[in-house]
């Protein structure tokens, strides 16, 4: 068995077609069908089933598709190590990161990076639901939470910088309606609510989870009001127009703070579980393309580039909202 022979049966599993895996592959149908069939001969096991509408592992070819994932891994790590030996790192490096965060921080951040070193290939795929990063070929991820708990054995996780969220409004609202002085008084107020990244059953958008700055109580605050998406940029434009009080990270609102078209309420409190993460799958030795790129980014977000200089305070004599 070779590395053609892995890569095969991984696009069939990943795709579950026979034409689609050939598709990716670059090669005819019938290549992958006369692949396929001699090596299931040669091994003597049958390593998928054919229906007329999909093409599925059975559990030998499940078994071989996760040891083909570590074994193409250890061909590319022999050959970025090959690679490296020269004086300038080289070779491909493909990562995962969330679309606001993405586009806004981490593009610019890996253009910067591959400028500085020109050997290296950038692949990043934006998405919203954390990729299983070895099964499905990634280096690692820019996330904004921590490993999940089932994965905490397998990744490395690395904090790259803070973050947090934290409550919002328009000027225009606070003149209108008044500034909350407690957690309770939010119950009283138009709370923009945003409904991204599923967490699953049990998952309530419509609480915010808020903590007072160096107190390690956390409070949930339920919320309510007439908008909410699932998109962060309409909330954040809604929250920009004074129609609520929004919870928003602030590196997607740092430059609305410094100019003034938001200000900060309860500024004391803050939801804490914002902060950057570098995810990656567990591997002996990392190669040095990744050591640079994560150095990089540690110097590049450490001091929170996103934060406002000096945030505009809430209007004075805004009246309290009754």
């Amino acid at each position: 068995m070779d590395r053609p022979d892995l890569e095969l049966v991984l696009a069939v599993r990943q795709h579950g077609s026979l034409v689609m895996a050939a598709r990716a592959l670059r090669v005819a149908p019938s290549a992958v069908t006369k692949r396929l069939a001699a090596l299931e001969a040669r091994l003597g096991l049958r390593l998928f089933q054919r229906t007329t509408r999909r093409v599925s592992p059975t559990a030998e070819g499940d078994t071989l598709c996760e040891r083909a994932v570590h074994l193409l891994r250890a061909f590319d790590d022999v050959e970025a190590e090959l690679r490296e030996r020269q004086a300038e790192p080289a070779g491909p490096i493909r990562l995962a990161a969330t679309f606001g965060f993405g586009r806004l921080w981490v593009g610019p951040a890996l253009a910067a990076f591959q400028a500085r070193h020109t050997g290296i290939q950038v692949q990043l795929q934006l998405t919203e639901q954390l990729p299983d990063l070895a099964v499905e070929g990634f280096d690692g991820a820019i996330w904004l939470w921590n490993a999940p708990r089932e994965r905490a054995a397998e990744w490395v996780s690395r904090r790259l910088a803070g973050n947090q969220r934290v409550l919002v409004a328009a000027p225009v609202y606070i003149e209108r309606h008044g500034a909350p002085r407690t957690l309770q008084d939010l119950a009283t107020h138009a709370c923009l609510v945003v409904r991204e990244n599923d967490g699953g059953p049990g998952q309530r958008f419509d609480h915010w989870r808020l903590q007072r700055t160096g107190d390690a109580q956390v409070t949930h605050v339920p919320v309510n009001g007439p908008l909410s998406s699932n998109s962060g940029e309409l909330v954040r434009d809604w929250c920009i127009s004074g129609h609520g009080i929004m919870l928003r990270s602030l590196w997607d609102i740092g430059p609305q703070l410094a100019s003034g078209e938001l200000v900060r309420v309860l500024p004391t409190f803050a939801m804490p579980d914002a902060d950057i993460h570098w995810l990656a799958p567990y591997r002996p030795q990392t190669p040095r393309r990744i050591r640079l790129l994560v150095d990089f980014l540690l110097d590049a977000f450490r001091k929170q580039p996103w934060k406002p200089v000096s945030a505009a305070p809430a209007p004075r004599g805004s009246r309290q909202k009754r």
